[in-house]
């Protein structure tokens, strides 16, 4: 940590945070924007940190800073309203009462330069590189910064690694080490080609970027290696940023573009290069570049915040993506859900002897079934909805967090082998994605706009159905994409085990499974007799839908795909038991129409 001393902070201070992700940088400064202390600290990326790494960030800012006044802070990966949220449980935590706003690293950066009525984008390239761009209304635009894997075209890291692919592309085809090869080598101590293999698999995303300065010093000396790969990173740069400008103004209008980031400030003949490019594409565009550090953006975005009375926020808003913001009630619960009450029959769970405990949770299971046959009619008209999507051609999705996440993606997942379905027909959505699937994600299900997010990206529609899982009902990622699937006009369910809920009628869903099942032995464990019941309920909608598409015959799978030995087996048992044919002819039949079991048998019936 870095710290510069000034003097005299006073309650009319203002604390500005930049978070990027490398380093956090922090300024206190006085109303009129003179500085009086500034200090460097580590990473202050959300994602990556999570709110307690932010706590303990912001924790260790406020051992350094006087309480301020006011306080803005930027943090790389503050997309959403629920990130804003847990970073605003950080701040509260840390400076109680202190009026704050909170957004992210990019808005910091563009509130650096000087305001003006003209629409601004930003156009940032170090380590990795971003545009971005705010309209009238708030909305934020993004384009690029996807991280370095991605993305991050005309970045540090992309023309680091541009520059190690072109240097031994051309000795692969000349047999000749280039000039530009000669440079990277020295600056790495490496002491040949052959060296660069181990190196780059272990160099770090910063190291990488940090080629780009040899690269800049080739390209000085007229290397024609280096020449077409910043050609590639300039215009890469410039159609980013236009395309970000269209966002927020037409062809033709007065726009801004401003140019920040290491690589385009440390580089001057490199950001003018740009600048030419762009005017080029946008004509009559002002482009100039950032001569401010960014964390005074973070001081401008606080100073209007002292002197009111409390804590607050210019309304969050989203990037503009498939799914619009959430704005209505969240779903409540007019008594604690059942799933949260303790069971008065497992108080002494901990001193219960085990057969009794088995006996105790095997009998709670039981309940179980009893329950759900009293829902017969509500899941009858469930399954109907599925089969009526099913033949209009459209897709079932299932939406849940945690365990109700996770078995929505089971079931989906044995749906292509068990009925010869393709792989999009029944889709599971779990909040967190793939990593929720063998671990929590912290924040995840809290998530409304990534629930919505992740319908609008499944190009959810009016064949479709949307079937929400949440035991306790009120999962906030849940209902966001129930609600952006009634606005695609998609048919929805609720699969829930709560019996209270108030649901606001504009979102509630067509068919509402909410059975009571009573506390769990285990309080709050929904995994117990909320995760069978759901698995209950998730195999009668797709079983039975199937069904009622043709594809069982008597009891049998008749488009199961015989995808190992097993399978290939109860295949040929199949076919025997639909035709009466001996096993040779039946395993023959089924070779000869490539392991499908519907046209064997029609093979081998009497016609």
């Amino acid at each position: 940590m870095r710290v510069t001393p000034r003097a005299d902070n006073t309650a009319q201070s203002i604390l500005g945070i930049d978070g990027g992700g490398t380093r956090t940088v922090a300024v206190l400064a006085n109303y009129e924007g003179r500085l009086l202390r500034r200090a460097e600290f580590g990473l202050g990326n959300l994602p990556l940190l999570g709110e307690a790494g932010v706590f303990a960030l912001l924790r260790s800012i406020a051992r350094v800073f006087a309480r301020p006044g006011a306080l803005a802070i930027g943090l790389a990966g503050v997309w959403s309203r629920t990130h804003r949220e847990r970073a605003r449980c950080a701040v509260n935590r840390v400076w109680p009462g202190v009026r704050c706003h909170i957004t992210n690293d990019l808005e910091v950066a563009l509130a650096a330069a000087r305001p003006t009525p003209t629409p601004s984008v930003l156009i940032t390239s170090g380590t990795g590189s971003c545009c971005y761009a705010k309209d009238a209304t708030g909305h934020e635009f993004k384009i690029g910064g996807w991280g370095h894997l991605l993305g991050d075209k005309g970045s540090g890291h992309e023309i680091g690694l541009r520059a190690l692919k072109a240097v031994v592309h051309h000795f692969d085809h000349d047999g000749i080490w280039p000039p530009l090869g000669r440079r990277l080598l020295r600056a790495l101590q490496l002491n040949e080609p052959g060296d660069l293999v181990g190196w780059v698999q272990s160099a770090s995303k910063a190291e990488i970027a940090a080629l780009a300065t040899e690269v800049f010093a080739a390209w000085d000396h007229q290397d024609k290696i280096a020449a077409d790969i910043f050609d590639g990173a300039v215009h890469s740069l410039a159609k980013d940023g236009v395309a970000c400008g269209r966002r927020v103004a037409k062809p033709g209008k007065p726009v801004r573009f401003i140019l920040a980031g290491s690589v385009l400030l440390k580089q001057p003949r490199f950001a003018g290069r740009l600048a030419r490019e762009i005017r080029r594409a946008w004509p009559g565009a002002r482009v100039e570049s950032l001569h401010r550090e960014n964390v005074w953006g973070a001081v401008e975005l606080a100073r209007p915040l002292l002197g009111r009375r409390a804590t607050t926020n210019p309304p969050p808003t989203a990037i503009a993506l498939a799914a619009t913001p959430y704005d209505g009630p969240l779903v409540r619960s007019t008594r604690l859900s059942p799933t949260e009450q303790r069971n008065p029959r497992s108080v002494t769970l901990h001193r219960m002897p085990l057969e009794a405990a088995i006996h105790l949770m095997l009998s709670e299971e039981a309940r179980v079934p009893r329950v759900l046959r009293l829902q017969a009619r509500t899941l009858a008209r469930a399954i109907r909805l599925v089969v009526a999507s099913f033949r209009r051609g459209g897709r079932l999705f299932y939406v849940g967090a945690g365990t109700s996440g996770r078995l929505g993606v089971l079931d989906a997942s044995e749906c292509p082998v068990t009925f010869r379905v393709t792989t999009d027909r029944v889709q599971g959505i779990i909040a967190g994605g793939p990593k929720a699937l063998s671990q929590p994600v912290e924040g995840a299900e809290d998530d409304v706009e990534a629930g919505a997010r992740a319908v609008g990206f499944r190009s959810v529609g009016p064949r479709d159905v949307v079937v929400g899982i949440a035991a306790s009902g009120t999962t906030p990622f849940v209902w966001g994409a129930l609600r952006e699937a009634r606005r695609r006009r998609a048919r929805t369910l609720l699969v829930a085990f709560n019996p209270y809920l108030k649901i606001p009628r504009a979102l509630r869903p067509e068919v509402c499974i909410t059975p009571n099942l009573g506390p769990e032995v285990l309080t709050g464990s929904t995994r117990l007799k909320a995760g069978t019941a759901t698995k209950l309920i998730l195999n009668l909608l797709t079983t039975l839908a199937m069904v009622r598409l043709g594809k069982v015959e008597s009891n049998l799978m008749v488009d199961v795909v015989p995808t190992n030995a097993k399978l290939r087996d109860r295949a040929v048992r199949i076919v025997q038991a639909l035709t009466g044919a001996d096993h040779q002819t039946a395993a023959a039949a089924l070779r000869a129409t490539g392991r499908v079991i519907r046209k064997a048998a029609l093979r081998l019936r009497p016609r």
